[in-house]
């Protein structure tokens, strides 16, 4: 129970290989893939994690080595997490930047591509935030953690209501 198979420092190296291995990973996938899960995201998360866990932990089923590699797991979160915080360069390596999708009623599909988003996504972002069309919204923006933002245009300046005030009765 308390003895290691392997030296603790290569579970911690092991430990770090296999955290940095699946941070790129998931970085490379895309934001909308790790911010919104479809059922089938996570049970690839799962069968992912038991995929590098002999990997991470070289064959030691000890309660030490699991420790050891559940410290480590939870350290390089940390530091990562302070280092991002401190660094806007690599906050934007690690975690991405915000994308515009949709700017007065401008549709970018570039940045749709490129993120791997469906309309059908943009839709019903867009209709929980009110809007039924692309040329309601003055900005639509994909941020990091997958969610789309969504401000309407000032309903005033895109739907008069009422005769121009030219001619109003004064």
């Amino acid at each position: 129970m308390w003895n290691l198979s392997v030296q603790w420092s290569e579970l911690v190296l092991r430990g770090v290989i296999v955290y940095l291995f699946l941070l790129i990973l998931l970085r490379v996938t895309g934001k909308r893939q790790v911010g919104q899960m479809a059922p089938f995201d996570l049970v690839l998360l799962l069968v992912l994690s038991n995929a590098v866990q002999n990997a991470m932990n070289g064959g030691d089923n000890s309660l030490l080595g699991g420790v050891i590699s559940a410290v480590t797991l939870v350290a390089l979160n940390y530091l990562v997490g302070l280092a991002t915080y401190k660094s806007k360069r690599l906050e934007a390596l690690v975690e991405g930047r915000p994308e515009v999708l949709i700017h007065n009623g401008n549709l970018f599909t570039q940045v749709m591509e490129r993120q791997r988003l469906t309309h059908h996504e943009l839709n019903a972002a867009l209709r929980a935030a009110g809007c039924a069309c692309v040329e309601e919204v003055h900005f639509a923006i994909l941020e990091n953690d997958g969610q789309i933002t969504v401000q309407p245009r000032n309903r005033a300046t895109t739907q008069p209501v009422g005769p121009p005030p030219e001619s109003r009765p004064g």
